[in-house]
């Protein structure tokens, strides 16, 4: 990511911040929409998962910068969602309904710069939790030297 991709992304999240609750409803509300057979995947608590959805949310983004020290956390989350039963496919929902909910949430403020950097953010994010859950072993090092990294 560049560094103006980085503060887009940053700058539009601390905006979303202040109505996370909302976004959070926003967003599963629309997940659910996109895909009904996702509701199995949470828990019957969704005000709880939105909070827990928008901490990761903020740490990740916050993290931005050092992308190279968010790695391993996000590395690790892919693992943990393996057993959640996410699947690759999921990732392509989860983004839809988060670019629709921070159009939402943002309003004229989402605007193509916006959208195309959150793309690029989702899309490394992603990737690395991708491939957390497909690496044999929960041994990010050991997946770090397959990776020549």
């Amino acid at each position: 990511m560049t560094p103006q991709q980085i503060e887009l992304v940053q700058h539009s999240w601390e905006q979303v911040v202040p109505i996370a609750k909302e976004a959070a409803s926003l967003f599963y509300n629309r997940l659910f929409e996109l895909d009904p057979t996702l509701r199995s995947l949470f828990s019957d608590d969704i005000d709880e998962q939105g909070k827990k959805l928008t901490t990761v949310l903020t740490t990740v983004v916050r993290g931005l910068k050092q992308l190279d020290k968010l790695q391993e956390t996000v590395w690790l989350l892919g693992r943990r969602h393996v057993v959640y039963g996410v699947k690759d496919s999921h990732f392509a929902t989860v983004a839809d309904a988060l670019l629709w909910t921070l159009g939402q949430g943002l309003g004229t403020a989402f605007t193509d710069d916006v959208k195309a950097a959150w793309i690029q953010a989702y899309t490394i994010i992603a990737q690395v939790m991708q491939a957390g859950a497909k690496h044999d072993y929960a041994n990010y090092g050991d997946w770090l030297k397959s990776q020549n990294i």
